[in-house]
């Protein structure tokens, strides 16, 4: 007997509903916050950097779905390597043989770690830090793992413990017994180190929460110190992993660096199949599965499942074929340098930094008494509005998808896909351009924005 499955009928039947069964159904603040802000769109296809609504209006992705999209979206290789492994019926998942397409994807992976000797596969970001926590611990046989100040590690319960954002971790205490440290401050490093109960430093080479990149040649003089106190460096380069910052890794900008665990997600999906890899030291692994009882003593369900890997194998020959991570770094390098020129030019643009494809554009207070006193309304409402002011025209008149850095934060990300074009880069700083053209004239549909936002966050408290 045969049931009948036909998707496309179904998206067409149901489709217009979404916004609807996410009010009913899944996280009823979402749809919420999509409608205040102007953000409830209807995308109907996509490709590449960009995506269409159901007008066949286009509009340029510069979020990449939070970096997963790294080949943005529906790369023909991937979606090739995707039919092929489900076209081969392989028997995936048994739990009692070895299938080749996980040891093909570690040995890929490896090729870009030389220091690095085994991988644990998982499915998301937050478990590849899980992982990275639990085997750290184990390995040192310590409890307290660092992390730095206004960190991003995931939001599971070991992950958030690592987490140096309050308003993720508010509410869900007890957690691990971590401890933070500024990012950059050795001194308060070694004084952690010297208590003797220190596992690791779990590090983001450059903050997703900012942007802010370590300090140069913290990284490599942190390792020196976590090793003489045989305490472990774990880089989470789940998001600046993969070409990201234009070198394979974030952490590969430092010389001399070389972690004891790595932990990637995000990019290695192809934007198809959840998939994550902790990378570590071959005595770490030796350790933590240290006989046939261990064997199964860290494990995932779906982990290294055949459709995962085969995504991943593709994103890598991609990369290696496209040139992946060149690009990134030149293309990074033009709209870094179009976007820092603007600077002296709008007196609410403070800063541009970032790495490659990685960029932090943060506002700052102005200098002239009227727009000093509007900037100082926002802040009294709520810090990060300005941002805000500047995302929403960006989508709505520009047509150009970007996010906020982080909460209370006054800083735009941009995280592309790493195949945009200069083309791409000239439309982005254009209605970049005539967006703070907006803000700096004094009046117009922004500042009328921003007194609704004022409105919500007052509404809010």
């Amino acid at each position: 007997m045969s049931t009948e499955f036909d998707l496309e009928a179904l998206l067409t039947a149901r489709g217009a509903e979404r916004y609807d069964l996410h009010t009913r159904h899944l996280n009823p603040q979402l749809p919420r916050m999509l409608h205040t802000i102007g953000f409830d769109k209807v995308y109907e296809r996509a490709e590449g950097a960009h995506f269409w609504d159901a007008e066949g209006n286009d509009y340029l992705d510069m979020l990449a779905g939070f970096g997963v999209m790294g080949l943005g979206r529906h790369h023909p290789v991937v979606r090739k390597a995707l039919h092929d492994v489900l076209d081969l019926n392989l028997a995936d998942l048994t739990r009692f043989d070895c299938q080749p397409l996980p040891g093909l994807l570690a040995e890929r992976l490896l090729a870009h770690s030389p220091h690095l000797d085994r991988v644990f596969f998982g499915n998301s970001g937050t478990e590849a830090v899980e992982t990275a926590l639990k085997f750290a611990r184990f390995a040192t046989g310590r409890p307290r793992v660092l992390y730095c100040d206004h960190a991003f590690h995931g939001l599971t319960t070991g992950s958030l413990s690592v987490n140096g954002e309050n308003g993720f971790r508010d509410g869900f205490a007890p957690l691990l017994p971590d401890t933070a440290v500024p990012l950059g401050d050795l001194d308060a490093l070694a004084g952690e180190l010297k208590k003797g109960d220190v596992a690791a430093l779990i590090v983001e080479p450059i903050q997703g929460k900012g942007v802010h990149e370590s300090p140069p040649g913290y990284l490599r003089a942190a390792q020196e110190l976590l090793h003489r106190h045989k305490a472990l460096l774990i880089a989470d380069e789940v998001q600046t992993g993969l070409g990201r910052t234009g070198d394979f890794y974030a952490y590969q900008h430092e010389d001399g660096v070389e972690p004891d665990l790595v932990c990637v997600a995000k990019a290695l999906s192809g934007g198809y199949v959840p998939v994550s890899a902790t990378l570590g030291k071959d005595w770490i692994f030796k350790k933590v599965y240290s006989s046939m009882d261990r064997v199964l003593v860290h494990s995932a369900s779906f982990g290294s499942n055949a459709q995962a890997m085969a995504a991943g194998l593709a994103v890598l020959s991609v990369m290696e074929d496209e040139q992946i991570v060149a690009r990134a770094r030149t293309m990074g390098e033009l709209l870094k340098s179009r976007l820092a020129a603007l600077i002296g030019k709008y007196e609410l643009l403070a800063d541009v930094r970032g790495r490659g494809l990685m960029i932090g554009i943060e506002f700052g207070r102005p200098d002239s008494l009227k727009l000093r006193g509007r900037w100082t309304m926002l802040q009294a409402a709520r810090k990060g509005l300005f941002a805000q002011m500047v995302v929403v025209p960006l989508l709505q008149r520009h047509r150009i998808l970007t996010q906020v850095s982080g909460d209370h934060l006054e800083v735009i990300k941009l995280i592309p896909p790493l195949v945009i074009d200069d083309a791409d880069v000239e439309r982005f700083v254009d209605a970049f351009t005539a967006v703070m053209d907006d803000a700096h004239s004094g009046g117009g549909l922004m500042w009328d924005f921003g007194r609704t936002l004022i409105k919500q966050a007052v509404a809010g408290r």
